[in-house]
C-alpha cells in the first residue's frame, strides 16, 4: 500500500489530483513553479538477487547480475526525469544483493577513488580507474537524467602491509553510498559505520561525516539503514544547522510494534525537523519494504507486504521544512488536562485524593486505581506494561527510573487489548543500544503475554496524551495505525522535566503510539568496546 497525510504539493496526474502521491502509482510533478519546493524521488527496488551468493565467482559474472538492476536503475531514472525529478535515492543493497561472504563479494566491488582527492566524471572518464564499471553506469544515468542520483554499492580500498589495520587480503571492503550531481560528477561517498553484521565489509576508522551542497535545495547530508538508531553519524550531522535534508539507502527488515522503516524514517524527520528522503529494498519474504518522502509534518511513504514489485515516490518538497516541534506549529491551545495531570504526578498540594480519585482545584477527575502490572517480551526486551481498560482514565507505569504516564479517552470500546508499557535499559538482540521507551500499544489478542506481538491491524480509536521522564533529549516519536500507516502527532515536546506527545481525532485504529528515546552515552556501558556515542567522537568497532 501507500499513503500520504499532507498537500507539501498538489499533483496533477492525468484527470485527477493527488496530494503526495497517495495511490500506487507514480505521479506526474511540474517542477520549478513554486521556488520554495524540489523535486525528489525515492525507488523501492525488488532486487535480483545471486542464486548462490556464497559461491565464487568472476567479474564478468558478477557484473552480469549487477546490470540486470542497474538496467532498473536507469528506468526509473528516466521515468524520474519526464517529472522534473531533481534527485533520486536508492536503496541500500540494490545493485549487488546481501548475504555475501568477505571473499564472495569481492568480484562484486568498484574500486573507489577519494573523492576529496580526485575530481572525477566516470562516464565522460571511463578509463581513468580499473574495476569501476557500476560507477559509469551510475555516472551515465546521472548525467542522462540531469538530476543528482545517490546510490548504494560495495567498493573496494587497497590498503598497506604497514597499516595494522589492514585486512590480511590487503584491501577494505566497504559498504558505500556515493552521490552524483546531474552531470554525473562523483561528488562524494559514504561509507557506512554501524553495520549490522555484515561479513563481507570493514568498518571504517574514522566515520564519514558527509554532506553535498545541490544548487536547488541547499545542503543534504548522508547514511545507511542502521546508522539511523546512532549518534554517529546520524545525528553529528545535523550539529551543522545548514542540513535540512537527508538521504537514507536502506535494507531494513520491519520489526512491529516500534521499529518499522517508515516509523523510524517518519520519528526522525520529525525528531530532527528535517526532510528525509528513505528509499528500501522491496523483499517481502524477509521483512521488508517501506520507503518514504518524509517532512516533519506530514509524508508520503509505500509499505507493501503483498506485491513483489518495485515502487517509485515522486513528491515536490519544502527547501525549508516546518518543523513539529513543542506547541509552535500548531493553533490549537494545550488540553487543559494535560497541565492538571503534571500537577498530579507533582504531587501539588491544591490536589487532593481520596481512596480511588484526584481532584485539582474543581478540574479533571483522574482515577488513580492501579490495574494490574505485568511483563511482556516487546522487541526482545523485558517490557513493564499495564493494561488500557475502560472508555477513560489515566495510567502510570515505571521501570527503572523511566515512568510513563497516559491519559486517555475512547469514543468507543472495542473488544482489543491495549496496554501501556516502559522499558529502560539496554537492548541487546541484533545491535546492542540504551534505550528508554514508553509504548502505547495494541496487543495480539486478550491475553496479557500477547502484549508486543506483531499486528498490523487495529480498530482501536483513543484521544490522548503519553509523557514520560526522560533522562535523554534524543526522543523518537513513533506512531503507527491500522492498515501501516502514519499519523502526526498534534503536539509534543518539553513540559515540566517530561516528554509528552498528544493526539485527537485518529483517522484509523492505533497500532503504537511510542516515545522511543536513546541513550548514545550508555550504548556500551560494561563493555569494553563497540562503535557508539563518545563526548570527542568515535570509537573503533
Amino acid at each position: 500500500m501507500s499513503g500520504a497525510g499532507h498537500p507539501l504539493a498538489l499533483f496533477i496526474c492525468g484527470c485527477y489530483a493527488v496530494a503526495l502521491g497517495v495511490h500506487t502509482g507514480v505521479c506526474c510533478v511540474a517542477a520549478g513553479r513554486d521556488t520554495g519546493y524540489y523535486v525528489a524521488a525515492v525507488y523501492e527496488h525488488q532486487l535480483i538477487l545471486s542464486p548462490n551468493p556464497r559461491a565464487l565467482t568472476s567479474r564478468k559474472q558478477a557484473l552480469e547480475l549487477m546490470n540486470k538492476n542497474l538496467n532498473i536503475y536507469e528506468q526509473q531514472v528516466m521515468t524520474a526525469a519526464q517529472k522534473g525529478v531533481q534527485i533520486i535515492v536508492f536503496p541500500e543493497d540494490g545493485i549487488h544483493g546481501f548475504n555475501f561472504t568477505r571473499t564472495s563479494i569481492y568480484p562484486y566491488l568498484d574500486f573507489m577513488p577519494s573523492p576529496q582527492l580526485v575530481r572525477w566524471n566516470p562516464c565522460l572518464e571511463p578509463r581513468r580507474f580499473n574495476d569501476t564499471e557500476v560507477l559509469q553506469r551510475l555516472s551515465c544515468m546521472a548525467m542522462k537524467g540531469g538530476m543528482f542520483l545517490v546510490a548504494n554499492l560495495g567498493t573496494k580500498e587497497p590498503c598497506l602491509s604497514s597499516d595494522p589495520r589492514c585486512p590480511r587480503d590487503g584491501r577494505y571492503q566497504f559498504n558505500t553510498n556515493v552521490v552524483f550531481s546531474n552531470n554525473g560528477t562523483l561528488v562524494d561517498r559514504y561509507r557506512k559505520y554501524n553495520l549490522y553484521f555484515e561479513a563481507a565489509f570493514d568498518t571504517p576508522y574514522q566515520v564519514d561525516y558527509i554532506t553535498f551542497d545541490t544548487p536547488f535545495a541547499g545542503k543534504f547530508g548522508i547514511f545507511t539503514c542502521f546508522d539511523i538508531l546512532f549518534f554517529h553519524p546520524a545525528v553529528s550531522l545535523l550539529r551543522d544547522t545548514g542540513v535540512k535534508h537527508i538521504v537514507y539507502p536502506a535494507a531494513w527488515m520491519n520489526q512491529l510494534p516500534l521499529l518499522t522503516a517508515i516509523q523510524i524514517q517518519r520519528a526522525f524527520a520529525i525528531a530532527f525537523g528535517v526532510n528525509f528522503l528513505a528509499a528500501n529494498i522491496h523483499h517481502p519474504a524477509l521483512g521488508m519494504t517501506g520507503s518514504g518522502i518524509h517532512s516533519p509534518l506530514k509524508s508520503v511513504w509505500h509499505h507493501d507486504m503483498k506485491h513483489f514489485t518495485g515502487h517509485l515516490i515522486i513528491a515536490q518538497v519544502a527547501k525549508n521544512p516546518q518543523g513539529l516541534v513543542g506547541t509552535e506549529n500548531t493553533t490549537d491551545k494545550m488540553d487543559p488536562s494535560h497541565s492538571e495531570f503534571l500537577k498530579i504526578l507533582a504531587g501539588d498540594p491544591y490536589c487532593e485524593r481520596d481512596s480511588q480519585e484526584v481532584h485539582c482545584n474543581g478540574t479533571t477527575r483522574w482515577n488513580v486505581n492501579a490495574p494490574p502490572t505485568f511483563h511482556s517480551e516487546m522487541m526482545y526486551d523485558n517490557f513493564t506494561l499495564v493494561p488500557v481498560w475502560g472508555r477513560e482514565g489515566s495510567l502510570s507505569v515505571c521501570a527503572n527510573g523511566l515512568c510513563c504516564y497516559l491519559r486517555y479517552q475512547r469514543p468507543t470500546l472495542s473488544k482489543e487489548l491495549y496496554a501501556l508499557g516502559v522499558f529502560d535499559g539496554l537492548h541487546t538482540v541484533h545491535g546492542t543500544y540504551y534505550v528508554q521507551v514508553c509504548a502505547l500499544v495494541k496487543c495480539g489478542g486478550r491475553g496479557f503475554d500477547t502484549c508486543g506481538q506483531e499486528i498490523t491491524e487495529a480498530t482501536g480509536l483513543f484521544d490522548f496524551h503519553l509523557w514520560g521522564n526522560f533522562s535523554t533529549p534524543y526522543i523518537f516519536p513513533l506512531f503507527l495505525t491500522s492498515g501501516m500507516t502514519l499519523e502526526t502527532p498534534d503536539q509534543l515536546g518539553w513540559e515540566n522535566n517530561h516528554y509528552f506527545l498528544r493526539k485527537s481525532r485518529l483517522s484509523s485504529g492505533l497500532v503504537t503510539a511510542a516515545l522511543y528515546g536513546r541513550l548514545y552515552e550508555r550504548d556500551f556501558e560494561n563493555q569494553g568496546q563497540g562503535s557508539g556515542y563518545r563526548a570527542d567522537g568515535p570509537e573503533l568497532a
